[in-house]
């Protein structure tokens, strides 16, 4: 029953300072050339804005507010250390992004960029997750959802990539293995992107075992192929499921079922952790996963941690783009984070047909 379980939400207003624009200058340079030389070719450098924009995050605030989920509290972040911060990126990276703060400018042709006060938001994305750990292990909370931005799957250890600057759920496992002596660690990914900077961070660590179901290159990033497996002492420990566009909540459920389960109970995790990114919704148009989809692997997840780690499960958000259909994702995810009972799978338009056969069954039975 929702309400069983009690879930932290960790939310830092922080994190919207984070807000790159296109009509403010940005540094000049190589980069700035290039990235007004593509928004140019494609028409948009008078209408373009950053897709990654602080309302995805309102948005789910105020639903959560709107329809509060019983069981569920909420809790500010923190920044990362930058002890926490280098244990998954280089110090090299790390103070470039320092010489930007208080700067605007591009830091990858895919459009990836900071604000003034991105560097801030990002340090507390991370050290949410990284607060959301502690949590869970000092069992002042059964579960945690870290509601942030800018998302991090894309970040690895020495560049921003798709719109991520610091990878948030990698520094939380680093944390988890050096604060909590955690020996197994579980991060699954169903955002629709592949998590990249995540495979490249822990691709030679055999602690960690990477789950990521999304869509099949050319779409991006373009890795995550299925003979992605790991590297040198960590191979084995990358599983890689490339989806087609027109998968959805049957296939995705399938791959953590028939793969995901039977990896982890041959791995045994100590913590779980999840890439939550929602863009895999239907309203996305990336895959065409449903609300009911979610709910299901959020049961997923939820069984295995209950199974092998007591029940330890930290959530970050990742991508998602729809702010309402985000934030309703965002919603469904934590109502079986609180003891709810995952949808059932449905095919959609199925019950409604029922219920429009049965108007007109009787309509027909009127005129017999």
């Amino acid at each position: 029953m929702i309400g069983d379980r009690d879930v932290t939400v960790f939310y830092d207003e922080r994190v919207l300072l984070h807000r790159p624009e296109a009509q403010e200058p940005f540094l000049p340079g190589r980069m700035n050339s290039r990235v007004q030389h593509i928004l140019q070719g494609l028409g948009m450098e008078a209408k373009w804005s950053y897709p990654e924009h602080p309302g995805r995050v309102t948005a789910i605030n105020e639903l959560l507010h709107a329809e509060p989920v019983p069981g569920v509290r909420f809790e500010g972040g923190r920044p990362a250390t930058m002890e926490q911060l280098q244990r998954v990126h280089t110090t090299s990276y790390l103070e470039s992004l320092q010489h930007l703060k208080g700067k605007q400018a591009w830091l990858d042709v895919d459009t990836t960029a900071v604000s003034a006060g991105s560097l801030e938001a990002a340090e507390v994305a991370a050290g949410s997750v990284v607060a959301a750990v502690d949590a869970v292990f000092d069992k002042r909370t059964g579960s945690a959802f870290v509601v942030s931005r800018p998302p991090g799957h894309h970040a690895n250890a020495v560049r921003a990539r798709g719109f991520c600057l610091v990878n948030n759920i990698a520094v939380g496992a680093a944390h988890a293995q050096a604060h909590w002596d955690a020996e197994r660690i579980l991060i699954v990914d169903w955002d629709a992107h592949h998590g990249n900077g995540t495979q490249d961070i822990f691709a030679a660590d055999p602690s960690v075992l990477f789950f990521d179901t999304h869509r099949a290159a050319p779409f991006y990033p373009g890795t995550g192929q299925m003979d992605n497996v790991g590297e040198g002492l960590g191979e084995g420990t990358t599983v890689n499921v490339p989806l087609p566009g027109e998968a959805g909540d049957r296939a995705i459920v399938r791959a953590f079922e028939d793969i995901l389960v039977p990896a982890a109970d041959w791995f045994k995790p100590d913590l779980v952790m999840v890439s939550a990114g929602m863009d895999a919704h239907i309203n996305e148009m990336c895959l065409t996963m449903t609300f009911d989809g979610f709910s299901k692997l959020t049961g997923i997840v939820q069984a295995l941690a209950d199974t092998y780690c007591d029940g330890r499960l930290v959530m970050a958000l990742e991508g998602g783009y729809n702010p309402d259909t985000l934030a309703r994702c965002t919603r469904t995810t934590l109502e079986v984070m609180a003891g709810g009972a995952p949808s059932p799978l449905n095919e959609p338009g199925v019950d409604e047909v029922a219920k429009i056969a049965e108007f007109h069954r009787s309509a027909f039975a009127d005129m017999e």
